[in-house]
């Protein structure tokens, strides 16, 4: 039972617990936010070597059956399809997404060589990365900045 004249307790926060707790959700956000930036340039990094280690597999196939490289990554060359990437472009010398532009290079001389080169794009800040390079000699690189950061 309750007695006239007490005073009820409210329920709720106060406006001070409500910054506090805004406050804190601000901190956890600005640490957090970086993290999750350099996470998703390492997965689209990630992405775009595996697209480009599949054309160093069919290249080796293609030099097998044809003798020689090719710098054609869509149909009449390596016929590359991979989910994410149009393979089409520029009569189907590249492959490119919204953050990398992957090209086959071929080297002349013997013995025949080639390189794939990933450029990143400018948006999603993956340019900050560096550009991804495979020799048919298995050399690999990521330059940032013309440092050699490593696959």
């Amino acid at each position: 039972m309750q007695r006239e004249g007490f005073m009820r307790h409210a329920k709720g926060f106060t406006l001070l617990e409500l910054m506090i707790v805004v406050v804190i959700v601000a901190i956890l956000a600005s640490v957090a936010w970086p993290s999750y930036q350099s996470y998703l340039q390492r997965s689209r990094r990630a992405d775009a070597q595996s697209l480009i280690l599949s054309i160093v597999n069919k290249e080796q196939q293609y030099l097998l059956d044809a003798r020689q490289y090719t710098d054609v990554v869509g149909a009449g060359g390596l016929a590359i399809a991979l989910q994410g990437w149009d393979c089409t472009l520029n009569s189907a010398k590249t492959c490119a997404n919204s953050y990398y532009d992957i090209a086959v290079t071929l080297n002349a001389g013997p013995p025949p060589s080639f390189t794939v080169t990933g450029t990143p794009k400018t948006a999603g800040n993956q340019n900050v990365d560096g550009t991804l390079a495979f020799t048919s000699t298995g050399g690999k690189t990521r330059v940032v900045g013309g440092v050699d950061k490593g696959w």
